[in-house]
């Protein structure tokens, strides 16, 4: 059974940093996609990352490209999602998500198929 923990969020002022982590468990991850999406209150939940497990390849939005940085710690089974400069507008609940099978990169957003419960970040202006 694959289980995802993400953790890391909190409260911050506009322009400072949080890192979020992702223990993720139940499986190998070699190959597969993982990613990180937000959702804020009343809107739909988006793309903000992916990153390829083993080749390290990665995508971003473009609302967050140059800001946030996704990475893999293998050996930890963890993904983290490092994001500077944060804004206002990055107020969301933020989850971590796997692809079910191998497939090509990057995934379409409903190939996702394990979710974690998700971590509340909150930037304050």
């Amino acid at each position: 059974q694959v289980q995802l923990v993400e953790s890391g969020g909190g409260l911050v002022q506009a322009g400072g940093s949080l890192r979020l982590s992702c223990r993720a468990s139940g499986r190998d991850f070699d190959n597969y996609a993982m990613a990180w999406f937000r959702q804020a209150p009343g809107k739909e939940r988006e793309f903000v990352a992916t990153i390829n497990y083993m080749s390290g390849s990665t995508k971003y939005a473009e609302t967050v490209k140059g800001r946030f940085t996704i990475s893999t710690d293998n050996a930890k089974n963890t993904l983290y999602l490092q994001m500077n400069t944060l804004k206002p507008e990055d107020t969301a609940v933020y989850y971590c998500a796997t692809t079910r099978h191998y497939g090509a990169f990057p995934p379409a957003e409903k190939l996702y198929y394990y979710w974690g419960q998700g971590t509340q970040v909150t930037v304050s202006s």
